[in-house]
């Protein structure tokens, strides 16, 4: 059975990279439930999904198409043990613990319902930052976080709700493509041949992202003359 084993929301409070915009990246369980919602535009709106959650940076992070994060117990469980130490619910800023789901096997575009009403959609990997880096305190840890390449999801929010540690997660539905969270980690980031097959996930790209992929694809098309124009 798949659950969500803690909610994790981050109070405002000084950037661990020690930059001047504040952090929410140290996150810890909360009792009860607690309301997600679509935050809206990520400069304009609320920034994080998950109320009560603070997102600082929202040139990189919060909005619609990453109002939650999601991460597996079992995954934080694989770096405790690479690490040495304790990994407690929210090490990683995720504003959702699982256990028994594979978070990272995840499609693009796949959607889960969360107890009795909540339905999320998944929607990309989570980019390692600096922040994230000096919270963890590992030396190295951006890229041995993107070699492993399991980077738990971030979450869209089809239907706003109450969630709360101890509910079910469903997968509801699965696209018909084969684009994983971590081949479009791998795409955005070490392997750029990879670019070309997101369009394989149409639709079920977030809209930047797959902006972002139309463009890379248009421009390796004119550099290597394959781009196809019409005689006037």
């Amino acid at each position: 059975m798949s659950i969500v084993l803690s909610v994790n929301v981050g109070l405002r409070a000084p950037n661990p990279a020690g930059t001047g915009i504040p952090s929410g990246m140290r996150k810890h369980p909360v009792d009860g439930p607690v309301l997600l919602r679509d935050p809206g535009d990520k400069r304009t709106g609320d920034g994080s999904g998950v109320v009560g959650d603070f997102v600082g940076n929202r040139r990189h992070h919060g909005g619609t198409f990453q109002a939650v994060y999601a991460v597996s117990r079992e995954e934080l469980d694989v770096w405790a043990a690479d690490l040495g130490r304790d990994l407690p619910a929210g090490a990683f800023g995720e504003n959702l613990t699982t256990e028994g789901l594979d978070v990272d096997a995840a499609l693009v575009g796949e959607i889960w319902q969360v107890g009795p009403v909540v339905r999320l959609k998944v929607t990309g990997p989570r980019i390692p930052c600096r922040t994230f880096a000096s919270a963890m305190g590992v030396r190295g840890w951006v890229p041995k976080f993107t070699r492993r390449g399991r980077t738990g999801a971030y979450l869209q929010v089809l239907t706003p709700g109450e969630v709360a540690a101890g509910d079910s997660i469903t997968v509801e539905h699965r696209p018909e493509h084969s684009i994983t969270v971590p081949l479009l980690f791998a795409a955005l980031t070490t392997d750029r041949s990879l670019m070309p097959r997101l369009l394989e996930a149409g639709d079920d790209l977030p809209s930047d992202t797959r902006a972002e992929v139309e463009r890379y694809v248009a421009k390796h098309q004119v550099e290597h003359g394959t781009q196809h124009t019409e005689s006037p």
